[in-house]
């Protein structure tokens, strides 16, 4: 069988204002160990905001790309997000951080009311058409529930409930779980996990983003 390639979809670098790094990285560690290629991509448009990591708070007059951003994280190894298609990939996944809610959608402002960009959704329900498995980690699943709220998708984000009232507000249905589990839609070849939503370590995040990571190639193969 060829080489499976996961699409990995990125939104920056760093946990407030782009993808959660250790997410990002242990999402590519899982995919080189079960034999698969990460193919990365994030969309070339400025982030919403830049955070200084160090203080917590907004740099003041700081602009950053996220794809620029992304590229530090696959090493510079990255598609813009408007050239991928479906067709390109045997599965989908993405890693988590606020950059999902803040630069992929604008769930961290709007809640329930939020957008996703064009290229995502596009993504996403070209995956869907096409049977691909899509994984999603921490608060990305509320792109998902945006993105696929009229497959009445099963997700989770961990035991949250606001955001899970969120997210089934959008028309997804929720599941509470653990860092270290994951949820299966196996209607919609979906799978998500919590990670840092409920991880209080870096290596709790590992247990169910390798498991994720399984399932995920697992449906791949039929």
């Amino acid at each position: 069988m060829a080489e499976l390639k996961v699409g990995v979809v990125l939104s920056g670098c760093g946990v407030y204002d782009g993808s959660e790094i250790h997410e990002a990285v242990l999402t590519l560690l899982a995919i080189d160990r079960v034999g698969a290629r990460a193919v990365c991509a994030a969309p070339n448009l400025p982030q919403h905001h830049v955070i200084d990591h160090l203080v917590g708070q907004p740099a003041q007059g700081a602009s950053r790309n996220v794809l620029v951003e992304a590229a530090r994280i696959s090493r510079g190894e990255i598609h813009d997000l408007v050239t991928v298609r479906a067709s390109d990939l045997d599965a989908v996944v993405l890693p988590g951080g606020y950059g999902a809610a803040k630069n992929l959608c604008d769930f961290a402002f709007k809640g329930a009311e939020c957008t996703v960009k064009p290229e995502v959704t596009r993504l996403l329900r070209e995956a869907v058409e096409a049977g691909l498995p899509i994984g999603a980690m921490c608060i990305a699943p509320v792109i998902v529930a945006r993105a696929l709220g009229d497959r009445n998708p099963l997700l989770t984000i961990g035991t949250d409930a606001g955001t899970a009232e969120a997210v089934e507000a959008m028309g997804a249905r929720h599941q509470a779980c653990g860092a270290e589990d994951v949820v299966v839609d196996p209607a919609l070849k979906l799978v998500t996990t919590p990670a840092y939503m409920n991880a209080s370590s870096i290596a709790q995040a590992a247990v169910g983003i390798e498991k994720l990571i399984r399932e995920l190639v697992a449906l791949a193969k039929g």
